[in-house]
């Protein structure tokens, strides 16, 4: 499983993220997205608003190296924080189903290899863990 019940559930509550990818010339994009989790394939999906014409959707095509964080401010006193970054490879897809009337046909889909989670679950620790076959165990950060 990508995700923990835990990190799923908080997604779910999240309606934006930011998405950082890389462009061409090497230097770096953060946007703001709407995402949503696909629990069978373990993948998170960005949908959007003529998404393929979007410089990020072009970055993703170049060369598919992405993170994406969700986070929140639960509280200024005391100060408490949680979210998700999602470290990964993505796919530029075109053709594909519109997850709504306002959205294109095209997705930038994520499939995670790193996970960071901080503020999330019984201990609401930060924990980082690879997923999907990649190397490395679960561990504090």
């Amino acid at each position: 499983m990508t995700l923990t019940a835990q990190e799923r559930d908080y997604l779910a509550t999240q309606p934006l993220g930011r998405l950082a990818t890389r462009r061409p010339d090497g230097s770096l994009q953060n946007s703001p997205v709407g995402f949503s989790y696909d629990e069978r394939a373990g993948t998170i999906d960005i949908y959007g608003r003529a998404l393929g014409t979007t410089r990020k959707f072009h970055n993703v095509a170049d060369n598919g190296a992405v993170a994406l964080v969700v986070d929140d401010l639960v509280s200024r006193n005391p100060w408490t924080v949680r979210g998700v970054e999602i470290r990964g490879q993505a796919e530029a897809l075109v053709d594909q189903e519109p997850a709504s009337s306002y959205t294109s046909r095209e997705i930038i889909r994520i499939h995670p290899r790193r996970v960071i989670s901080w503020g999330i679950g019984p201990d609401a620790g930060m924990h980082s863990r690879d997923v999907d076959g990649a190397a490395g165990a679960e561990g504090a950060v």
